[in-house]
């Protein structure tokens, strides 16, 4: 396992999957943005450019964007800005189903289109790139990701290269 703790930018649908995203984040394992607040969250949507400026600046300073990906994930617009903003910085990028991580108010879901489709990546080099996307075993989602979490920040940084 790696020893440098990772600073990622997680994209997310707040309103579906915070439950399993703050199951991600406590893992421990990478060092990640947190969330605006619903007060702020409310604040900044009403802000002209407020949410472009909030991804941005918390996009600022990592080294890879991590999608949750949720039943509804893909559809977010913001989500796919977010994922637009990372490949453009040059951030690693993949995503995670979270389908199975349980939810306190929901359980667990059924799994989400996948939010890369439709978006072309080209390296530099004019290479088509397709960021990859783990579906962790339904059986332990949970120990399936923080095993693997590390090694996938890694693989997504050195395959954005």
């Amino acid at each position: 396992m790696n020893s440098i703790k990772r600073k990622v930018f997680y994209s997310f649908h707040f309103d579906n999957d915070v439950f399993r995203v703050q199951q991600v984040r406590n893992m421990g394992v990478i060092e990640g943005n947190e969330p605006a607040t619903p007060n702020n969250w409310e604040q900044i949507r009403r802000t002209p450019g407020g949410v472009e400026r909030w991804i941005n600046d918390n996009m600022q300073g990592k080294t890879c964007a991590i999608v949750l990906i949720g039943m509804e994930t893909a559809q977010r617009p913001w989500v796919q800005y977010e994922i637009k903003k990372a490949w453009e910085d040059g951030k690693g990028l993949f995503g995670i189903n979270v389908h199975n991580l349980k939810c306190p108010r929901t359980g667990i879901c059924r799994k989400g289109p996948n939010p890369f489709d439709g978006i072309k990546f080209t390296k530099a080099n004019g290479q088509i790139y397709v960021p990859r996307t783990y579906d962790p075993s339904a059986s332990d989602a949970y120990g399936d990701i923080n095993r693997n979490l590390s090694t996938w920040i890694e693989r997504a940084i050195a395959d954005a290269m």
